[in-house]
């Protein structure tokens, strides 16, 4: 019997890492589209955080805060935000940048 529990435990692991990388496609997939519109050079990504939420408008569900690297001018670095609800983009963070 605890086999099963193992071999589902395994698969939650896998399931979620999978999770997690098709959410950091899209991440990457908005702020190039972003950086694209506002004409920024799009440098880096990185996922900060990754939490389970509740909301009556979405019930269960991932939110997940990535930081991403851009410049304006092509020389300095600026670093941003980008929050994501499962795969819907919530909100993009940036600071005052030269351009």
């Amino acid at each position: 019997m605890e086999n099963i529990y193992i071999l589902l435990a395994v698969c939650l692991a896998f399931w979620y890492f999978i999770y997690l990388r098709k959410v950091a496609e899209f991440a990457r997939l908005h702020i190039n589209k972003y950086c694209q519109k506002e004409k920024l050079q799009y440098l880096s990504i990185a996922r900060k955080s990754s939490r389970l939420r509740f909301s009556k408008r979405l019930g269960i569900y991932w939110l997940s805060i990535f930081e991403f690297e851009f410049s304006g001018d092509g020389e300095s670095m600026y670093t941003g935000k980008v929050s994501l609800e499962n795969y819907k983009l919530l909100n993009i963070e940036i600071p005052a940048y030269r351009i």
